[in-house]
């Protein structure tokens, strides 16, 4: 190399890419951060044209999570636009693989496809390695969670994935809970990552907010394409919320994961649960408790800090029993309580956990489920 010219630039870890990448150029009376852009139109003659087809603030979160997931991402409008948009990518009776245990609105979409004849689905328990792959002989697309939601099994990606290309497949992984300070999917071979950056990318509850990342540049042609005919975009407002919450994700993450597996430790050792599943990564905790149904159920009535809601990945505490929704596998205990552990202090997170525990002790709600 010439002694005049640059060297390559050093590659930067996850917690400084999600600080620097995605803002302007730095040059003076530049903006540290790249502006809301309200339009709708832009004059002709150059790559946008219209605001369906691009928008530079859209831009800078595309560029910030592409280079957290090392790839290209693109934004839609909810994690449904873009499972959705995955899912178009498979021909007229075509095989889907997927977890038994995932995210409920992939399995609904399944179903929904598969009912009108579109799609061929076949749920599989991704723990049972040998099987998945077997499962995938013939499939056009096999779809991946780890761990899953909200059982938090753990997958053998690189395994699964190999198999998924061994079909001719593509293999998707949706990376919500383990997001890319934890997991790069596309490293293991993946060729789609899903993200619903409504959770722990956004990571403050106040937006909804999808997201694609591929290494593929026809694939993301692809897919660019279909956002923009189906009209899947998403909001100026949220892809700049999404990006400013993008710049916290590695302390946040660092935050919850460690009261996470606190909270895992503390909770195998009370008498009110039967089981806890923990990864042993993620901020994702789900105690099975002894008391079934009737206990979960009091146990999100009775707490004070922690919030009975479904969704996840904010910066706030929440929790849920899964199985009150109709459409959560069978398979899902009716005691599993699914905790999206935030970032405040994990002593006042097990003070009001352990308070209504110990009533579900004291109280003895049926045991029977």
């Amino acid at each position: 190399m010439p002694a005049d010219s640059p060297a390559d630039p050093p590659l930067l870890r996850p917690a400084t890419l999600a600080v620097t990448a995605g803002r302007p150029s730095p040059e003076p009376d530049q903006p540290f951060n790249e502006p809301l852009t309200m339009a709708s139109t832009y004059v002709a003659g150059g790559d946008r044209e219209y605001g369906r087809y691009g928008n530079p603030t859209w831009t800078a979160f595309e560029e910030a999570l592409g280079a957290l997931e090392g790839g290209r991402a693109l934004s839609f409008a909810t994690g449904m636009a873009a499972v959705s948009t995955v899912l178009d990518l498979v021909g007229h009776e075509g095989l889907v693989v997927a977890p038994r245990h995932a995210y409920q609105g992939s399995i609904v979409a399944l179903g929904d496809l598969e009912a009108r004849g579109r799609i061929r689905a076949r749920l599989v328990d991704v723990t049972d390695t040998p099987a998945f792959a077997a499962a995938c002989a013939d499939a056009a697309l096999v779809w991946l969670e780890s761990p899953t939601n909200p059982a938090l099994e753990v997958a053998d990606l690189p395994a699964l994935i190999a198999a998924a290309h061994d079909a001719g497949a593509h293999a998707v992984v949706d990376n919500t809970f383990a997001t890319p300070v934890l997991q790069r999917p596309l490293e293991l071979g993946a060729d789609i990552v899903v993200h619903s950056a409504t959770k722990y990318l956004g990571g403050h509850s106040d937006l909804l907010l999808g997201a694609l990342v591929t290494r593929d540049d026809e694939l993301h042609g692809v897919l660019k394409g279909r956002r923009d005919l189906v009209g899947a975009t998403p909001g100026t407002l949220e892809a700049w919320l999404a990006l400013r919450g993008l710049r916290t994700l590695p302390l946040r993450m660092e935050r919850a994961c460690v009261n996470a597996a606190e909270l895992a430790r503390r909770l195998e050792g009370h008498p009110a649960v039967a089981e806890v599943r923990y990864p042993g990564f993620g901020a994702i905790v789900a105690p099975v408790l002894a008391g079934g149904e009737l206990a979960g159920d009091l146990l999100s009535r009775q707490t004070r800090l922690w919030v009975h809601a479904t969704s996840l990945g904010g910066v706030e505490s929440t929790l849920e029993r899964r199985r009150r929704w109709r459409t959560e596998a069978a398979t899902i205990p009716q005691g599993l309580v699914r905790l999206s552990v935030g970032i405040e202090d994990v002593e006042d997170l097990w003070a009001d956990l352990e308070q209504s525990l110990d009533r579900l002790v004291t109280e003895r709600p049926d045991t029977a489920g």
